[in-house]
């Protein structure tokens, strides 16, 4: 990736404004002509979203971009949208006990709101409050108990099953890491108590250790910063037995999402311990800095593999091990190019890793590391490309906010245009969703504003 060091954010002000705009029509189009009896819309096809059977995950996404919409822009419209999608039809995700995704639907609706109300964004409502944080507390605790212990802690199991670890789920420990804070714990068979954020550190314990791969010769393919997908356990007693994956081309090479997630589940966390005290819950981990130092190393080599494995402008393709890569030799030294002949690129994977580059970097900036820069530019410059065409939808008729999005091409369930090879020119509900979160996180710097993240007051009144 070739990064801007001349950038900064006030320079991306004028395309945020249009982003915005560009958002509100297309959250409007979804509202007005999507049909939810098919199920949560997941993509585009020609231009219309559509439900994909597999798991119920992202109908968060949809029902928090309009949440994000008006924390943008201040138009309560989409307020108003989001708090009545939120609280007529999100219930069904609180109790999923099917899903390893409740950061991702729940923190993404009622996490929002909440924390709108923190900031004294709309009025207060006690009863809105509490609603709000139930819902929370009860997501957190479902997610938790889908946990398969191992003898070093454990972690929470994908949909998959007890064996399988994802490498997305770092990103949905946030949810249990809001629900401590709101004073929450979950309770097992003989009232047992399970501490949510020691689990959720637990949970990303194990996964810096076994889906993030450091250079230590652990297979013959680590490579500093590759990521798995999926890391696969004998449940019969605990052992690591291979990587894997649902999404990607091999266990072996890295689908790039995965990788995005990584990025911005480790930087998210690191903000978290950040700004905490000491946290005595993690005492029996080797406590905070030995949390610290572990998501560290595992958030830089994930976010420098992304920048060492990226097209120039910073957008990935779908996944680095792909085998039509070798007929694009210079794939990593020109732009992204959509409309090639032999892989697809992934922008909802630049989408969530500009957002995790950008955290990382703060995160070094406050700890007075000089690498800062280079991760804050290189999120900057991913935004540069991203929110512009050809990834921009200037369509009216697309209800797409990010082209070029690619949701399982294994299974081939991304459309492919007639007399193309590979699929292109559609949008997902996770990478516009993301792309929201980017630019607000963003706006929120330019203007000034409170620095934006899953915690901020969490567990607070604003009285």
């Amino acid at each position: 990736m070739q990064i801007n060091t001349d950038i900064t954010e006030d320079d991306l002000k004028e395309q945020l404004d249009q982003f915005w705009k560009l958002s509100g029509e297309k959250i409007k189009s979804i509202e007005n002509n999507y049909d939810g009896s098919s199920g949560s819309p997941v993509v585009t096809i020609k231009g219309t979203y559509q439900a994909r059977s597999w798991t119920d995950w992202t109908q968060g996404f949809q029902y928090g971009s309009s949440i994000l919409q008006f924390d943008a822009t201040g138009d309560e419209y989409f307020l108003e949208l989001g708090i009545k999608n939120t609280r007529d039809k999100m219930a069904t995700h609180v109790s999923h006990f099917g899903v390893h995704d409740h950061g991702f639907n729940n923190q993404s609706t009622y996490g929002n709101l909440l924390r709108l109300m923190n900031e004294g964004r709309y009025p207060e409502q006690e009863w809105m409050r509490e609603f709000y944080a139930l819902a929370l507390k009860l997501s957190a605790s479902v997610q938790a108990r889908r946990w398969t212990s191992l003898p070093e802690g454990g972690f929470i199991y994908s949909f998959n099953g007890p064996h399988s670890l994802f490498v997305d789920t770092i990103r949905t420990i946030r949810v249990l890491v809001v629900g401590h804070l709101l004073g929450h714990h979950a309770s097992e068979e003989n009232d047992i108590k399970i501490n949510l954020l020691l689990r959720a550190m637990q949970h990303a314990l194990a996964t810096a250790k076994y889906s993030i791969f450091y250079g230590a010769g652990r297979d013959h393919y680590d490579v500093l910063g590759r990521t798995a997908h999926e890391s696969v356990f004998n449940t019969n007693d605990g052992n690591f037995r291979c990587p894997g994956t649902q999404q990607g081309y091999s266990g072996y090479s890295t689908w790039t999402r995965g990788l995005a997630w990584a990025m911005l589940g480790f930087a998210e966390q690191l903000e978290f311990i950040q700004s905490q005290g000491e946290i005595p819950e993690v005492a029996e981990l080797g406590g905070k800095e030995k949390l610290e130092s572990t998501f560290l190393k595992a958030a830089k080599a994930t976010c420098d593999f992304y920048l060492q494995n990226t097209a120039r402008d910073g957008i990935p393709y779908w996944d680095t091990g792909a085998p039509g890569l070798a007929q694009i030799p210079d794939w990593r030294d020109v732009d992204s190019n959509p409309y090639n002949d032999y892989e697809p690129v992934d922008s909802s994977a630049a989408a969530i890793g500009a957002q995790g580059l950008l955290r990382l970097g703060s995160y070094l900036r406050k700890r007075g590391d000089n690498d800062h820069q280079k991760y804050w530019s290189a999120g900057l410059t991913v935004c540069k490309y991203l929110l512009d065409e050809p990834y921009l939808s200037y369509d009216q008729d697309h209800q797409g906010l990010i082209l070029h999005s690619i949701y399982h091409r294994p299974n081939g369930w991304d459309h492919i245009p007639d007399g193309s090879d590979i699929p292109y020119g559609e949008s997902c509900m996770w990478g516009d969703y993301h792309a929201r979160e980017l630019a607000l996180y963003l706006n929120r710097i330019i203007k000034g504003e409170t620095y934006f993240t899953f915690f901020d007051g969490i567990g607070q009144s604003n009285g």
